[in-house]
């Protein structure tokens, strides 16, 4: 039996630091089976691997953590236990995009969103919010208070980095859907969100936005049976 792992870890972003740090994993009979690169900088970057590890408990993954510490310049900064759906993460993506556009309501695509979301990018917590209201849609997790959100949002919209929805805390992303009024936003707690998290759950965001006009002008169309004259 295996258990699979999600591996977070900083680490020089030079050739064979990847090979090294693979190399470690081995040692106590680790597989990488998966590997996204969610930020680079500053000679530095920030790698999620998908890891098999034999189930023998905390002790090998307590051993992983100290083998891998001794790869130089590289750092441990989260290993958690898969979730099933997330031990192929580009196949889950593709399943994802598909529940999203074939949401049958704007209100199941709202609320698929809010799922796949906090499970795609691993959020404690997740909501959809009405700007134009203040008003909470759909939530899942323990959220912040609705006013907090859409201040936090009504902010991060002035900041200079909102294309990247990087502006405020960086435990908190958030991402809009501008033709049904909404914004995404999500968190969790001591992680910070990566680049290539913002731009999942924008991905997500947008997809959702267009399906929101698509079901939008539909509903329009059958209201209005001339229209389709």
């Amino acid at each position: 039996m295996k258990t699979t792992y999600i591996l977070r870890v900083w680490m020089p972003d030079r050739p064979g630091a990847l090979g090294a740090l693979a190399s470690r994993i081995g040692a106590v009979g680790g597989d990488v089976t998966g590997i996204d690169i969610l930020e680079r900088g500053a000679g530095r970057a920030v790698d999620e691997l998908v890891v098999e590890l034999p189930d023998d408990g905390d002790h090998l993954v307590e051993l992983l953590v100290s083998e891998i510490h001794q790869v130089d310049g590289v750092d441990v900064e989260d290993i958690r236990p898969a979730a099933e759906a997330l031990h192929d993460p580009r196949l889950d993506a593709l399943e994802t995009a598909a529940v999203l556009v074939g949401a049958p309501t704007p209100e199941a695509a709202i609320g698929e969103l809010c799922a796949h979301a906090r499970r795609t990018v691993g959020a404690e917590w997740c909501t959809v919010v009405d700007l134009g209201e203040g008003a909470t849609v759909v939530a899942e997790g323990e959220c912040p208070p609705s006013a907090w959100i859409v201040a936090f949002v009504a902010g991060s919209q002035s900041s200079a980095r909102v294309a990247d929805g990087d502006a405020g805390p960086a435990d908190v992303a958030w991402a809009p859907l501008p033709s049904a009024g909404l914004a995404l936003v999500l968190g969790r707690n001591g992680q910070a969100f990566r680049a290539r998290e913002r731009r999942q759950a924008a991905a997500l965001a947008r997809i959702v936005d267009t399906r929101f006009r698509e079901l939008r002008a539909l509903s329009c169309r059958l209201s209005h049976p001339s229209m389709t004259r």
